[in-house]
C-alpha cells in the first residue's frame, strides 16, 4: 500500500509520525495498521482521556470486564489490566516498525495522574506497568512535574523507555533532560546495558497559545501577536535540545551506546478554528522530532499540509516573539505553571471518569 506523499515527506523531514489515540476497535477493525501502511505512522501515545473514551464508546470490552467482575478484581486492577491488554496489543501490531527503524513503533502508557506530586509512587508505578505490559517498544509516560523529574532519573535507571509528559516551558524541558541524563549516568555506574532505552520529551504545544492568546486579549496587546507564542516556545526548546544533545556529557554516554531523548510535539491539534489546522505540524519541521496527532490533525495534513521553513532557522525569531509577549504583559512563568497545573488536573479528571466507567461496567456486569 502506498504512504501519502505529504506524510512521507514530512517522516523524510527527520519528523516521526505518531497517532495520538488508540483503542481496542482500532487494533482489532485494522484502521491502525491502515494508518501504519498508508499514513506512515510509527508510533501511538495515549493518555487517560483517551482511554475514558475509547472504553465507554465500545462494548468490546464487555466479555474482559465480565470475566473480572466474576472474579471481583478491584477497579484500580481492572483498569491497569484493560489499558495494558489494548497497549501490549498495539505494541505487537507496531513491533514490526520498531524492528525496523530502532527507536519508533512505540506506544505509551501513562502512570496514574493522582501520582503526579510523589516521586516514590510515580517510579513504582512506572516499574509496575513496564512488567505489566512486557514490551521492549513500550514507553511509560511520566510527567514533567517537579517531582516527576527524580521518577524519571529512576525509571531510566532502572531500563525503563520513558515518554515525558506535560512539558510547557524550555526550562523545564532543560531539566528533562538532565532527569534523563542522570538516569543513563546511573545505570552505567550500576554496570547496567544503555542498549534498547529510548525516551521522548512530550513538549505540548496548542495549549500555549490557548493560553497566552487569552492573557494578550485581556491585556490589549497588539492582536497580530496571537497565536504565535505557541510555535515560537517550541522551537526554542529545540534550540535547548541542539544544545544539551551536542554536549561533552551527552557525547560520553553517546560512546557507552545511548540514545538521545527525542522531542515529541504534543498537543498538535489546533483549538483555535482562525488558525490553519495544520499549523503545529508545518511550522514544526526539525530533525529528530516527533508529532503524535490526532486523526483529523493527521488527515488534515495528509490533505494539504505543507513542509514549513526548519525550525533551525527560526531561533532569533522565535525569541523575538516570547519577548513581545512579555514586554505585552504576559507573565510567562505563570502561564508555564498554569498549563501544568491544569494539564495535570485535565488528566485527573479523566482518570476519575475512567475509573467510575470501570467501576460501573464490573457492576453492571456481575
Amino acid at each position: 500500500m502506498a504512504q501519502n506523499e505529504k506524510l512521507a515527506d514530512l517522516s523524510a523531514a527527520g519528523v516521526a509520525v505518531w497517532l495520538d489515540d488508540l483503542s481496542r476497535d482500532r487494533i482489532h477493525d485494522g484502521s491502525l495498521q491502515a494508518l501504519v501502511d498508508e499514513c506512515s505512522v510509527v508510533g501511538v501515545t495515549t493518555n487517560p482521556t483517551i482511554f475514558a473514551a475509547a472504553i465507554s464508546g465500545s462494548d468490546s470490552y464487555d466479555d474482559q470486564v465480565h470475566a473480572m467482575a466474576v472474579r471481583k478484581v478491584g477497579v484500580e486492577e481492572a483498569l491497569r489490566t484493560i489499558t495494558a491488554a489494548d497497549v501490549r496489543d498495539a505494541c505487537d501490531l507496531l513491533a514490526p516498525v520498531a524492528q525496523r527503524t530502532g527507536r519508533d513503533g512505540r506506544v505509551s502508557l501513562e502512570v496514574s495522574p493522582r501520582l503526579a506530586h510523589d516521586t516514590d509512587a510515580t517510579a513504582a508505578e512506572a516499574a509496575h506497568l513496564w512488567w505489566l505490559v512486557n514490551r521492549p517498544n513500550l514507553f511509560i509516560k511520566i510527567p514533567a512535574t517537579q517531582e516527576g523529574l527524580a521518577a524519571i532519573t529512576t525509571s531510566i535507571a532502572r531500563g525503563i523507555s520513558v515518554n515525558v509528559t506535560l512539558i510547557f516551558s524550555p526550562e523545564r524541558y532543560r531539566a528533562v533532560m538532565d532527569a534523563y541524563l542522570s538516569g543513563l549516568e546511573q545505570r552505567v555506574r550500576d554496570g547496567g546495558s544503555l542498549a534498547g532505552i529510548e525516551s521522548v520529551a512530550s513538549f505540548f504545544v496548542s495549549r500555549v497559545d490557548a493560553e497566552i492568546d487569552r492573557r494578550l486579549e485581556k491585556t490589549g496587546a497588539d492582536p497580530s501577536l496571537k497565536g504565535k507564542a505557541a510555535v515560537a516556545n517550541a522551537q526554542l526548546a529545540y534550540q535547548a535540545y541542539e544544545e544539551v544533545f551536542s554536549s561533552d556529557r551527552w557525547r560520553a554516554l553517546k560512546a557507552q551506546g545511548a540514545a538521545p531523548q527525542r522531542p515529541l510535539w504534543a498537543s498538535t491539534g489546533v483549538k483555535n478554528k482562525d488558525y490553519p489546522d495544520t499549523l503545529y505540524v508545518s511550522d514544526l519541521i526539525a530533525p529528530d522530532t516527533v508529532n503524535t496527532m490526532p486523526e483529523k490533525t493527521l488527515r488534515a495534513y495528509a490533505d494539504h499540509g505543507t513542509l514549513g521553513r526548519p525550525v533551525q532557522e527560526t531561533y532569533g525569531a522565535a525569541a523575538q516573539v516570547m519577548k513581545a509577549v512579555a514586554d505585552a504583559g504576559v507573565d510567562l512563568d505563570d502561564v508555564f505553571e498554569h498549563l501544568e497545573d491544569e494539564g495535570v488536573q485535565k488528566f485527573v479528571d479523566s482518570w476519575d471518569e475512567l475509573t467510575a466507567s470501570v467501576r460501573s461496567e464490573l457492576e453492571d456486569k456481575k
